[in-house]
Order: structure tokens, then sequence, then C-alpha cells
């Protein structure tokens, strides 16, 4: 049963109980045999190196012999990089494209200070063979002196695609319509011309017939003088014929032009536009856009000046945890009208902490909870505050699931329930409603628990993608937003309605997949100043294997090496990699990715969006908040959209002097987070009244 108790009790009793288990094992073991982990000489694979297809399965098994070549019973852990390779009985599945390992590690005995063997098996996962080519060609005729675009689909005898096939482009007649290396066609002459598409075997063709391009203007519409980096400008391209009318059916090329001010040489990206017209300009400077329709131009120029958005943040409360990494919190107002925040902690033996933020300034723990797990990775309180949630993974008895916490009097937390119902293999993430709650279980679906008496809480359905992996599910206004690694983000009714759906009767809705493969996380938010809505999702990306920083070598220790304050040795800081990618979703069932927030060297973790502003926290990269005011386009990291930057340390941390900012929350004027190596932390911004150095 959950306790409540001190952590350094806890650990006391623990590091006692552990010091007379080795002592009577190091007595039992002088007069018996050696265990079957001692008797290990080495590990031997079924093959030195394997090569598998994506989705495909080729068999694979590690054997323990010891120093005569005998098998022996001990046990092993065989893992791979989850989103690359599934490790199963007996076989190994390609999810991802590339060359990955395969590690295979014997399991020592509680106590043993030997460094436990591993074997590491190189594995290669190939495409599958492409079968066919699809052609998809822009609407409209080609008239002579224009350009369309011809768009190329590579897919697998299974029905998935290739992403970024290296098609090869040839014209039947290229006097009459030439393609160039990228599938776009231009009419030289009247007349047709088939463009042929050929990828490893496969080929597609189209026909098009070339008409003249007949007497035409070309204006342009929409162009300001000024604008500010980051904002959308829409032009508009009018073509008319000799009589006057709108000619619709000619295709315009965009393109653009830049003029450096001074300082500004050596830039990267100035700015982007679609092919509807829609131009952001990342970077200040004299920026043109230019239609051209056949032999006609149009051009617009205009100045874009500097965003001008930093403000002052102030470090306002600090907590520091070196006891344990903090993972998650919840900042949350209870029925009493405190402010409180819960935390988890990773690997800590299951604690949970409660803190008094009413003054943000000095936050108090002022309570804790202990539960069965390992970890308690992600913690949730009601939007009523009548009751907190604690996930739990690494239970002794294996039986995971989650705790229900009466916050009825929040100065004395107490637990409500233990729900185990369906998510016994571990919930590593939640969301708490009022009346409902969605709890993942063992990343492969995620449970609905009626929650309306908490005491009692009972399961109500349960929504399971096909073929798909899932790491975090978020509710807004009915729909349920879970990522789902690979398959990205899965948009399911659960109370919206309009497809039916309800905490009964999940529904699907859409699926939008993202190009890294990695979506780890999302947020949902209706823009009201453009009434849009948009999806910013984030990617987990733990490893930066390939990339010219690609983290701490392994001579300088291993990753997990615990800071030994005693000592100040030990600990090194992780490293990460990866983006938030931003979707409107104004059309939920026509998704589109339109913008991104990247910066370099640094990877996503969980995210806030609140009053135009995104708080985003970036692993190493620490808190950093970002302006999302107005439509959204292009890389806004480049665009000057960021307000705040705040990297958070402490020479006594975990990992000492080291950032990893786990998740943020604007709430009441401040913004409260967790970093796993220091505890949780309180900031705020500061107006902008005066000028920032």
């Amino acid at each position: 049963m959950p306790s409540r108790t001190s952590p350094g009790r806890t650990a006391f009793t623990l590091l006692c109980a552990c010091a007379a288990l080795l002592a009577s094992s190091a007595s039992a073991q002088t007069a018996t045999s050696p265990t079957p982990a001692e008797r290990v000489a080495r590990l031997v694979p079924s093959a030195d190196r394997l090569t598998v297809a994506v989705g495909a399965r080729v068999p694979f098994s590690v054997r323990a012999v010891d120093a005569s070549g005998i098998e022996v019973d001990a046990p092993l852990r065989i893992t791979a990089p989850r989103n690359a390779l599934a490790v199963g009985d007996g076989h190994v599945e390609g999810l991802a494209q590339g060359a990955y390992e395969v590690v295979a590690t014997l399991v020592t005995g509680a106590g043993s200070n030997a460094e436990p063997l591993t074997l590491r098996v190189p594995v290669v996962v190939s495409w599958p063979a492409v079968t066919e080519i699809s052609l998809t060609a822009g609407d409209g005729p080609l008239f002579v002196g224009t350009t369309r675009p011809l768009r190329a689909r590579a897919r697998h005898a299974d029905g998935s695609t290739r992403p970024d096939p290296d098609v090869s482009w040839a014209s039947s007649d290229p006097s009459v319509a030439r393609v160039d290396a990228f599938g776009s066609v231009t009419g030289i002459r009247p007349g047709g011309a088939s463009i042929i598409a050929t990828f490893e075997g496969a080929r597609q063709a189209i026909t098009y017939e070339v008409l003249p391009l007949p007497e035409i203007t070309l204006t342009l519409e929409g162009g300001p003088g000024e604008a500010r980096t980051g904002d959308v400008i829409h032009f508009e391209a009018v073509v008319r014929g000799t009589d006057g009318a709108r000619r619709d059916d000619i295709p315009v090329t965009w393109s653009h032009a830049y003029a450096p001010t001074d300082g500004m040489l050596g830039v990267p990206a100035t700015g982007q536009i679609d092919p509807r017209g829609a131009f952001v300009a990342d970077v200040p400077g004299i920026h043109t856009v230019i239609a051209t329709a056949g032999r006609a131009t149009a051009r617009h120029s205009f100045r874009a000046v500097p965003r001008d958005v930093v403000q002052e943040l102030e470090v306002v409360g600090h907590q520091l945890e070196t006891w344990y990494r903090t993972t998650d919190l919840w900042a949350f107002q209870g029925v009493d009208g405190r402010d409180y925040v819960v935390t988890g902690s990773k690997v800590s033996g299951g604690f949970a902490f409660f803190y008094d933020v009413t003054n943000p300034a000095a936050p108090v723990k002022y309570d804790s909870l202990q539960v069965d797990a390992r970890t308690v990775n992600d913690v949730k309180a009601s939007p009523d505050g009548r009751y907190v949630v604690l996930s739990r993974e690494g239970a002794t008895n294996r039986r995971n699931g989650l705790v229900i916490v009466d916050m009825a009097d929040p100065r004395e937390p107490a637990v409500a329930s233990i729900y185990e119902d369906g998510i016994t293999g571990g919930v590593h993430n939640m969301f708490a409603d009022d009346d409902y709650l969605y709890a993942l279980s063992d990343g492969d679906k995620y449970v609905i628990i009626d929650v309306s008496d908490i005491h009692a809480p009972r399961w109500v359905s349960e929504y399971n993608h096909p073929e798909s992996r899932i790491h975090d599910v978020w509710v807004a206004d009915g729909l349920a937003f879970s990522s789902e690694w690979g398959t990205g983000v899965v948009v399911v009714d659960v109370g919206d309605g309009r497809w039916g759906g309800s905490p009964q009767n999940p529904v699907f809705v859409t699926s939008y997949a993202t190009p890294s493969g990695a979506t780890h996380a999302a947020f949902p938010y209706h823009q009201e100043s453009t009434g849009k809505t948009y999806l910013f999702l984030g990617d987990e990306i733990m490893a930066r294997a390939g990339l010219a920083w690609g983290g701490y070598p392994r001579s300088m220790g291993s990753y997990a090496d615990r800071y030994d304050p005693a000592t100040g040795t030990g600990g090194i800081p992780l490293t990460t990699r990866g983006y938030i990618q931003v979707i409107d979703f104004t059309d939920p069932e026509n998704p589109e990715m339109v913008a991104r927030y990247e910066v370099p060297e640094f990877g996503t973790h969980n995210m806030w969006v609140e009053d135009d502003k995104l708080y985003q926290a970036y692993y190493e990269g620490g808190l950093r908040v970002v302006d999302v005011s107005g439509e959204l386009m292009g890389n806004l990291y480049t665009q000057g959209r960021e307000i705040a930057v705040f990297k958070s340390a402490s020479p006594a941390g975990y990992t000492p002097n080291a950032t990893m900012v786990w998740g943020a929350q604007p709430y009441k004027g401040h913004v409260f987070f967790s970093d796993t190596n220091s505890g949780l932390w309180s900031v705020r911004l500061l107006p902008r009244g005066r000028p920032v150095s």
C-alpha cells in the first residue's frame, strides 16, 4: 500500500536492508556453487550481423555459455532503439530504415560489482521494394513558357510510402515539354508529350497537351511597405487576358529575392514562400517577392524589421532536489483556494511530492507519498482540484497502474484508490478531466476511467490504434490527441460528438505522421486572433548519433552514472535532439504542417501554449518562451520569435551544472517548471518597461 514517509528515512531503511541482504548473500555464496550468471563466460548471437527490411522480421537469439561452450540458463536483457527496431521472442523487426545495434546484456544478481557481459550486434534496416509509382499533377492546363509541379509517390507492396524517393524524370519529347530533376514540367511549344517517372524498377507516365500562351498581364497584390519578421503576408498574383478578364487557369511561379541591410551579411535562409503566395521573412532586410507567368512578371519589395519581442525573465523561487530526478509537474488551485504543485520522480522508489506555491517566491514542500513503483513519471490534478493522480512504472509485483489521491484537504493528501484494470503493464502518461481519466497502458493504448467517484473508479472504454505505440495523450474540447511515435498524432472523438464519439465510444477522426517519426507530445491551441487551431507536436529523440555533436564519449562513463554529492563526482548530462512541428488543425480532417520551432543541438520535451505564447521544456536547451501570435509559417526560431530563454542548473544538482528541463506550465502570472537535475522552479516574465541588454 502507498504510504506517507520521508525520503531520508526510506533511503536509510533501504540501505540497511540492502546491506543485510548483501552480507547474507556473500555468506551463502561462499558455501554454494557459483550462480548461473557467474558461470557465463561469453554471449553468443545467432548471427553476427542482421539485415532486415522495414516491416519484416528476421530470426535472432542470444545464448549465454560457459568457458566450455555449454549453454547456461542465465537471464539476458536484449534491447534496441525503440523507434527503429522491435525485439521479440526469437526475432527482430525493422521499424525504420538505417543502421542500428541490438544490445544483449547479462543480468547479474543484486549486489554484484562485476561489469555485466554485453554483446552488440549491428543491424541494417533496408527499405522494402517499391512496387508502384503514382503521379499527381497540378490542376489546369500547361501553357508554353509556364511550369507546373508534378509529384511522385513510391509505394511498397504493403501500401506504405517511401519518403523522399529519388525519382528519375524524363520527357518523351523535350522539344514540347521539359522536366527537371525534381518533377517540374515546363511547356516549350504546343503539342503533346509524356512525362515518365521511374524508381527502383517501377514506372509511371502522364501525358500533357501543351497549349499556346495567350497575351496576358500580371499584377501582384497584397504587399505591405513594412512588416515584422515572422509575420505571414498573403500575396495574390492576378493574371488577366487582353479583354481584362481574370485567367485563373494560367499557372504562376513564385520566387523571392533578398537584399541585406547593414550587418546582415552571411544570414541563413532569409524567408519562405509557398505555392499559394504566402510569404514569411525570417531575417530583417529588403525582401522582394516575384511572380512569373510565362513572359509576364510582377514583383513587390518591402522592408522586414526585427520582431522585437524579447522580455526579461526573473527567477522567483526554487526548490533544489539532489536525491532524485524530478519528472513531471502540475500546478493547480486546491479546493481551499491555495495554490499547489505536485511533482513526480524518476527511479526514486515511487515518490511524489506536494508543494504549496501560494507564494511562488517561497515554494514549500509540505508532504510526500510513496507508492509501489520504481518511477512516478507523470502527475496530474483534476481541473476542479478534487484529486491528483500518480502514474506507476516498475511496481514490485509487476502490477502497475495508477494511484488516485484525495485532495479534499490539500494539506493532507490521502490515497483514495489504486486502479490497475487494463493498465498493469505500466502507466507512462495520463490526462485528467473532472469525471474521466485517460491513462496509457504499457505504451500500447489508453484506457478511459470514470473517476466521478475517486474511491471507486471504473473502466469505461479504451482506444488502441492498430500497429502503433503510444507515448502521451492530451484531451481538449472532446478530442483526444495521442502522440504515437512513428504514427504521429492520432485524433479521436471522445466527446466532441461531430464524429459520434464519447468517453464510452471513442471514434477515430484522423492521424498525422511527422517527418521525424518521433512524435512524443501534442498540445492543441485555438488562436483567437486568426480563428485557426494549431497542433504543436514535439519530438523526443534521446540521442545525437551521426551529428557533429553526438554527445559525451563513452570514455567519460555511463550516461546513467549517479552523481555523488559526497565526492562531487559522477553524472553526465544527457544529449537529445528534435523540434516542435506546428500543424494547422483548423480543419481536423485535412491537417497541414505549416511551421516549426527548431533549436539546434537540443531536443524538445513537454510544452504548454497559452495567450499566444509557447512555453517549451527544451531539455538541455532550458525553458524557452516563444511568441506564437498571428498566422504561423516557417521556422519560428529564426524569425526572432523567442521571448525568453532560461537555463536552470545547480552546482549541487542531481547532475551538477547541467540543464535538463522536463515540463513547464504557466500559472497565475508565473511559469512553474521542473528540471530533472535541479528540482522545481518558478519564474516570471517582466513587463517591457525598459530596454533589455
